[in-house]
Order: structure tokens, then sequence, then C-alpha cells
């Protein structure tokens, strides 16, 4: 990666980080992006140069910050049997959350508005995230470490929804619980279906 490209991500970054955190505080229409690039610590016209408006700004930081958590899950899973990769996926999603809990809370209050503009495209990034899940539960499921009739679709979303539902809970409700603690317990849940009727 060159300089230029480096500078670039390392902007977007900080355009992603302060535009979460502000929706977050104070919701879509009363951000602005004078409130972004202060928050930011950059220039007015450097969000204009990167982004056209604010919409579009919205759209590709969702963008972006589902590609962090798909690139996360891509490396949760990378050289782990399928059971150790379901762990590892929880643990990711998790992580993840923690670290940006402005944007899971954003992405789980605009998966129900489904008059954005932008929905289309939150549609297509959850798939993809998703889709790496299913994989992973289809291994399983291939290998015998899974029970042979699991809904590996609807279960790669149910897996999904509930870190995301549990990490918010948890963060919000009993922070001081340690992350190893949550991840247990959501992977209690995951191993008694998805272990059921699985070949010994």
């Amino acid at each position: 990666m060159d300089g230029r490209s480096a500078r670039r991500d390392a902007t977007r970054q900080k355009l992603f980080e302060a535009t979460m955190a502000l929706i977050a505080e104070q919701g879509f229409s009363d951000t602005t992006v004078d409130q972004i690039a202060e928050r930011a610590g950059v220039a007015k016209g450097t969000v204009y140069y990167n982004f056209a408006s604010k919409s579009v700004l919205f759209e590709e930081l969702l963008r972006y910050g589902v590609g962090l958590l798909t690139a996360d899950f891509g490396a949760a899973v990378a050289g782990r049997s399928p059971v150790d990769a379901v762990a590892a996926l929880v643990r990711a999603e998790l992580a993840f959350i923690q670290r940006y809990r402005s944007f899971a809370q954003l992405l789980l209050s605009e998966m129900w508005r489904t008059h954005r503009d932008w929905q289309q495209t939150l549609r297509l990034l959850r798939e993809e995230a998703i889709t790496v899940i299913a994989a992973t539960l289809r291994a399983g499921v291939d290998s015998g470490d899974f029970a042979a009739d699991l809904d590996v679709r609807l279960s790669a979303s149910a897996l999904f929804g509930v870190c995301l539902v549990v990490a918010l809970d948890w963060l919000v409700f009993t922070p001081e619980q340690p992350i190893e603690q949550v991840e247990a317990a959501v992977l209690a849940i995951v191993r008694s279906r998805a272990a059921a009727n699985a070949q010994p």
C-alpha cells in the first residue's frame, strides 16, 4: 500500500468512527457534515473530497464497517476446523461490536428501516458477512460435526443476529462482564442445537 492509499484509509477510518459516534448520539438527520469533520479532526472539504454527500458518506461507511466485520470473520475461520471456526466467529463478532459499539447499534436499527436509500446496500453487505458463517456451518454439516438437518442459511442468520443482540445487551447492561463469559453463553446455545443429532 502506498503512502496516499494509507492516508486515505486512515482518513476514512476517522470519518467512520466520527460518523458512527455522532449518529448513535443524535441520529442521522441531526448529524451534520460540519460535526463529522470536527469530530474526525479533518477539514469539511476533506469529507466532501471523499464523499459527495452525507447520504453517500453514510452508505459508504456502512459498506466500510461491514467490510471490516467480514474481514474479521474471514481471518477468524482461516485454517480452523468447523467447530473451532464457529467459536472464533462468535468471538470475532463480539470483539468487533465491543470495539465499534456505535456502529453495531446503528446496524441493528437500520435493518428495520426499509425506506432508506442504502437499504439494498445494507442487505447485500449483511449477506456477505452471513455467507462466511454459512460456509463454516456447511463445512461442519459435511464433516459430521453438526446436525445433518441443520438449516445452514437460517442458522447463519440466527448466529449473526444472536451475537449482535447479545453483544449490545452485554455492553449496555453488564459491560463489566468479561467477553469470555459472553462468548461461552452464546456458544452453549449454539452448540446445543448444532450438535443435536450429529453423527457420533
